[in-house]
């Protein structure tokens, strides 16, 4: 009885010296069990936000939209998930800190009003911000919130799309940082559509959600967390190539370049988390050359 007490001991010992042996990688994976955990976390506040509403319509809408972007993410890594690709444990604690966050200041937990992440609009340019520099904060190149304009490489089409697809799409203007070049015009970012909505009977509009997960820049490629705040319509280019060279901020382009601007694609909405709306009826279109307008959901750090 002694013996078998002493080999459960020791067999338990070895256990617990496996579990410690085991890469902290390995340890702090992220599993279908923490998204399904960050799924229900999300579903709650979701109900939270929806009583705030009555209280204070402005702030639940805006608690909604970076909810929605909490969603999307979640199922963004679901899909990463599901391709056996690893989910970086700090991108998963970002997202279940910022839904807990929303959680608290829909309870009213947390003082000060909500200020998410906003660019620098102009309305002389139909909502195009007009500079292409970043400001200075943090440690990261290309800071979160910062928004930058893209120029899509291959057609979208809520009719024809299957989620997991990819796509790509070229930066228009060098974005600067402290004085420096850190995303040169042409960097290529890579695009993936993480859910689809066909135009039907049942479904009336189509719809599509899609992310930017990684980027280009000097034959070296990034992670990076972006989507979409608005698709724009030009009327035609005009001396790209020496344009963009030039370094010229995102209202020279937009004046310049593009012939003008038609302003917002004509039956487009964009919803939170970078979901990508037709108006009733009809599937989402986006031709090549669509300017999209992104804006980072991570830091990017280029050292």
């Amino acid at each position: 009885m002694k013996f078998m007490r002493f080999a459960g001991s020791v067999t338990l010992a070895l256990a617990l010296l496996g579990t410690l042996a085991l890469p902290v990688a390995a340890q702090l994976r992220v599993t279908s069990a923490d998204l399904e955990r960050l799924q229900e976390n999300i579903d709650e506040v979701s109900r939270d936000v929806a009583q705030l509403r009555g209280r204070d319509a402005s702030l639940a809408s805006r608690l909604q939209a970076d909810l929605d972007a909490a969603r999307d993410e979640t199922a963004y890594f679901r899909i990463k998930l599901r391709r056996n690709e690893s989910i970086p444990r700090t991108e998963y604690v970002e997202v279940r800190d910022r839904v807990e966050t929303i959680r608290s200041r829909a309870r009213g937990d947390v003082s000060g009003g909500y200020t998410p992440p906003t660019g620098n609009p102009d309305s002389r340019t139909g909502g195009v911000a007009t500079t292409g520099a970043v400001e200075s904060s943090g440690s990261d190149d290309v800071p979160v919130g910062t928004e930058f304009d893209v120029r899509v490489q291959n057609s979208l089409s809520s009719k024809t799309a299957q989620v997991e697809d990819r796509f790509e799409a070229t930066t228009i203007v060098d974005l600067r940082k402290d004085g420096r070049v850190v995303v040169p015009a042409g960097s290529v970012v890579r695009g993936m559509v993480t859910s689809v909505n066909k135009a039907g009977r049942i479904e009336r509009k189509g719809s599509l959600t899609v992310v930017f997960d990684r980027i280009t820049i000097d034959g070296r490629s990034y992670p990076m967390r972006a989507t979409v705040t608005q698709a724009i319509e030009s009327e035609g280019v005009k001396g790209e190539a020496e344009k963009i060279g030039a370094g010229a901020g995102v209202g020279a382009i937009i004046g310049g370049i593009l012939g003008g601007v038609k302003g917002a694609l004509a039956g487009i909405l964009i919803g939170g988390g970078g979901t990508i709306a037709a108006t009733e009826g009809k599937d989402v279109e986006l031709p090549p050359g669509t300017l999209l307008r992104v804006r980072m959901d991570s830091g990017l750090n280029l050292r």
